[in-house]
């Protein structure tokens, strides 16, 4: 068993990096939801029930959802890297956040204001947008930020085989 979790192990280690690679996907992830959000003229509803301008809302939006992505990488950590449902795990996500962001925490800190009609629309659709692409794209960039110790890059089960031959030869 305890090889087993060597090379597949449920928590990542040090040199994974789950945070780091969700808040670089989340920022990539976030370009199709932006063009969601502006087809269906969801930014502007937002920028104005936020008493932002609609550049200051666009960056507040991008440190949020780069937040949002470090997280999703901490919650899900291996499950994240799954690339057959990786984008299933991400619209969860999003959905989530549309839950708890656009329904309850944005009318809580806006005095009951909240998008309607095509509006909302645009924002439930942004955030499954966003993380179908966040669940899409994670596997691939957290793979770019795996190190290993020596500082060469070192990913999955032939890493871990390499390791344990390392081991014996000891």
């Amino acid at each position: 068993m305890a090889r087993f979790l060597s090379a597949h192990g449920y928590d990542p280690g040090p040199t994974q990096r789950p945070a780091l690679a969700g808040g670089i996907t989340c920022m990539l992830a976030t370009l199709p939801a932006t063009v969601i959000l502006v087809a269906f003229g969801s930014l502007e509803v937002e920028a104005r029930i936020l008493g932002l301008s609609v550049i200051a809302t666009l960056a507040a939006g991008w440190f949020v959802m780069g937040v949002a992505g470090a997280a999703y990488g901490r919650l899900f950590q291996r499950a994240a890297n799954d690339r057959r449902g990786g984008w299933l795990f991400g619209m969860a996500f999003g959905f989530l956040l549309w839950a708890a962001g656009a329904v309850m925490l944005l009318p809580a800190v806006s005095g009951g204001a909240a998008p309607g009609g095509e509006a909302a629309i645009g924002v439930f659709l942004s955030l499954l947008a966003w993380g179908a692409a966040l669940g899409s794209l994670f596997p691939f960039v957290h793979r770019r930020l795996h190190a290993r110790a020596d500082g060469r890059a070192a990913i999955g089960p032939s890493a871990a085989a390499s390791r344990e031959g390392q081991l014996r030869r000891s």
